[in-house]
């Protein structure tokens, strides 16, 4: 069975791989300098995004292990995309946060984002974007927040 064909019958899981699958490839052909993975991007965003995280923020939001994050960050560190500030709450902590070039960074992405989001969603109106966004998030912040801790 196609995608196109009988939608209510198929798992959300195909639609979500197929998204993720041509975000991926649209993604390779538009982003010109492919330094960094997707998924170290995603780590990018989410420190733009959240305001001053920790790495062990980080660790929990993204699932990694700390030696993971902790390489991921020294990267960015190293390409001056991040600074790591002393929390003057906790010395031992560092908060991480995005430099004017990490910022540049993700400025990149951000228009990539908006243009495949704006390609993707080309046939839907307005009211079905807004639909479509907020069943979206009411299914992630349920299956973390809710039943996924439950089988856990």
């Amino acid at each position: 069975m196609k995608l196109n064909e009988n939608p209510e019958n198929m798992f959300l899981y195909h639609y979500v791989e197929e998204l993720i699958s041509d975000y991926g490839s649209y993604y390779d052909v538009n982003l010109e300098k492919q330094d960094l993975t997707i998924k170290e991007y995603s780590v990018l965003l989410r420190i733009r995004f959240t305001g001053k995280s920790t790495q062990y923020d980080l660790v929990k939001l993204f699932n990694v292990s700390g030696a993971y994050m902790a390489k991921l960050l020294k990267k960015f560190e190293d390409e001056s995309y991040i600074i790591r500030i002393e929390n003057p709450e906790n010395r031992r902590k560092k908060i991480v946060e995005l430099t004017e070039k990490g910022i540049e960074k993700t400025d990149k992405l951000i228009k990539i984002i908006e243009d495949w989001e704006n390609e993707v969603t080309s046939d839907l109106t307005e009211e079905e974007i807004i639909i479509l966004k907020k069943l979206l998030s009411k299914l992630i912040w349920r299956w973390k927040y809710g039943i996924q801790f439950k089988w856990r």
